[in-house]
């Protein structure tokens, strides 16, 4: 179990995921366990994770889906 300031996240009941048709070596991988949201890189399994809660995760995905994290 990975210890947080948010909470405990259960690495061992994550069930990560990544977008659909992604095959790439290095995806974005998301997990849901209970209240708390972790990401990984799928090349690095083993990896850091990084921890939101719900209210981070659902700024963060306002914030993409208005092109805030744009380059552009």
């Amino acid at each position: 179990m990975a210890q947080h300031p948010k909470g405990d996240f259960d690495l061992s009941r994550a069930v990560w995921q990544r977008a659909d048709g992604d095959t790439s070596d290095s995806a974005v991988e998301v997990a849901f366990v209970d209240d708390l949201i972790g990401m990984r890189n799928s090349a690095e399994p083993e990896g850091p994770v990084l921890v939101f809660t719900q209210a981070e995760w659902d700024a963060f995905v306002a914030g993409a889906q208005d092109g805030e994290f744009d380059l552009d």
